[in-house]
């Protein structure tokens, strides 16, 4: 197993992320728990002791599932990680009340590492919010032991991203960010982590494997990868991607069954950044993949001075491509739902007149008629 210095910590660079552990009959509620604790066995007797699990993960229940299977080993054995649920407004003025529950689902006394769970578009000015004291109470939590590094994970855009480290910056120890080799272009993941570079805060990776698309290549977009690592397994380039960046510390992976754990323990019982050429050629693949299915959108805004209906158009072209490329997802209703819904791409009339003025003639009324269909 690779290690990564943190803090004067020994952390595994393979993290056991606990959001798609094993189910029974298809429930993502009912955890197969004898399933689940031989992955945590394995994990832990092959060096891995970064786990990472949260509130709303299988209903509410990988926590408990998790808190069991780690109850047996000696607790300065394993990092723990979970995080305030502030994906759902709701939870906002309850921080005591969850995170009581959470040490108490978790079956320990403190969180090694604990974070503001999804900001996002959606919550960011919540989070901000005084009146709730979320910032106060989790910064208490840290000053009385009980969080013992505070952090946040991130699925917002770069604006959103600023906000939160322009106001609580200074105090995150760590940023869970969703970095692959698609994303690093396509959601900005470049700039996001060196803004966070700016703040000397490293990256924590989610969705390495972006829901396991950059698992399933097809064959030719595979070829030319197996044609620079004839040895190298398809899901292991993105984990390599990863390891050639120095931001990252932990690469966290919500592993299924026991077959996925013994292929990631594989690929990081060593270290393979990738050469220069070989970074460009897979920059180059993700590039293709995004465009098979994106409009190419340089957000010129000729278009935004043209709608009747003050639509942005390059914003609501930017998440039709990220819902299109990704055949749904929850990132781009996310973010819509912190717009009005006659900024919705359902408020647009067909009218065309963007499409007059739009450079490279994109048939833009289509888009949104089709990206109101995905939506529902």
């Amino acid at each position: 197993m690779i290690y990564k210095e943190f803090q004067g910590l020994k952390l595994s660079a393979l993290g056991m992320g606990c959001m798609r552990l094993p189910v029974l009959d298809g429930d993502d509620a009912r955890i197969d728990e004898s399933a689940a604790a031989e992955m945590v066995d394995l994990a832990m007797a092959s060096g891995v002791n970064y786990y990472d699990t949260a509130w709303g993960y299988h209903d509410g229940n990988s926590e408990l599932v998790l808190g069991r299977a780690l109850a047996k080993y000696p607790r300065e054995s394993f990092y723990l990680a979970d995080k305030f649920p502030g994906y759902d407004l709701s939870n906002m003025d309850k921080v005591e009340e969850i995170f009581e529950k959470q040490l108490e689902k978790c079956q320990v006394d403190h969180f090694d590492f604990y974070l503001f769970h999804n900001v996002c578009e959606m919550n960011i000015d919540a989070y901000l919010d005084p009146k709730y004291g979320i910032y106060d109470y989790l910064m208490e939590q840290k000053k009385n032991g009980r969080i013992r590094h505070l952090g946040f994970s991130c699925h917002g855009a770069l604006p959103v991203l600023r906000r939160f480290l322009e106001a609580y910056g200074r105090d995150m120890e760590f940023c869970q960010l969703q970095v692959n080799y698609i994303d690093w272009a396509f959601q900005d993941d470049k700039e996001k982590v060196a803004l966070l570079e700016q703040y000397h805060i490293p990256v924590w990776v989610m969705e390495p494997l972006r829901g396991g698309r950059l698992a399933r290549l097809s064959e030719a977009e595979a070829a030319p990868l197996k044609e620079m690592r004839p040895d190298e397994t398809i899901p292991a380039w993105a984990f390599r991607f990863l390891q050639s960046l120095p931001q990252v510390v932990v690469t966290l992976s919500g592993m299924s069954d026991l077959e996925q754990m013994k292929a990631n323990l594989a690929t990081f019982e060593t270290e393979r950044p990738l050469a220069e050429t070989e970074m460009d050629r897979l920059l180059q693949l993700a590039g293709g993949m995004v465009s098979e299915s994106a409009l190419p959108c340089t957000a010129c805004h000729y278009c935004t001075s043209h709608c009747p209906q003050g639509l942005d158009i390059p914003g609501l072209l930017a998440l039709y491509n990220e819902h299109a490329f990704t055949g749904g997802g929850f990132i781009a209703p996310m973010a819509l739902s912190a717009l009005p819904q006659d900024k919705w791409p359902s408020a647009c009339i067909g009218c065309g007149s963007c499409e007059a003025v739009c450079p490279q003639q994109l048939k833009i009324a289509d888009a949104m008629a089709a990206f109101s269909k995905m939506l529902g």
